[in-house]
């Protein structure tokens, strides 16, 4: 597995990023897609539209979300699959979100979740 990184997609691109994976299932506001300089968007793997709604990124329905996440991503071993082969023979994979909190989104637990951590 590679290294596994997380960085905000309004963020200025780093070759540094490795292969970037957007992580959030609706596209970014305002941002163009040259610019997000993404090579994969795995909309699959975000939070569903039910979980994101309820959730809401309110620091306290944090403990809620981590726990429905992992089980939505639990329930998607396909998925799972789909992005190993994607990401395979790559150094480096750049997890990229939208929200303004850098703590509390779903980027932090999909790259707890990939690199095999509680």
């Amino acid at each position: 597995m590679p290294e596994i990184r997380i960085k905000r997609v309004y963020l200025a691109p780093d070759p540094a990023d490795g292969f970037r994976v957007l992580v959030d299932r609706l596209w970014p506001r305002g941002l163009a897609k040259s610019r997000a300089a993404i090579d994969l968007w795995a909309r699959d793997l975000a939070p569903s539209t039910e979980l994101r709604l309820w959730f809401g990124h309110d620091p306290g329905r944090w403990a809620g979300f981590q726990k429905r996440y992992r089980e939505e991503l639990e329930n998607q071993p396909d998925t799972l699959t789909a992005f190993h082969e994607a990401v395979a023979g790559q150094k480096t994979v750049t997890l990229l979100y939208a929200a303004r909190d850098e703590r509390h989104n779903q980027a932090v637990v999909l790259a707890r979740v990939l690199s095999g951590r509680p």
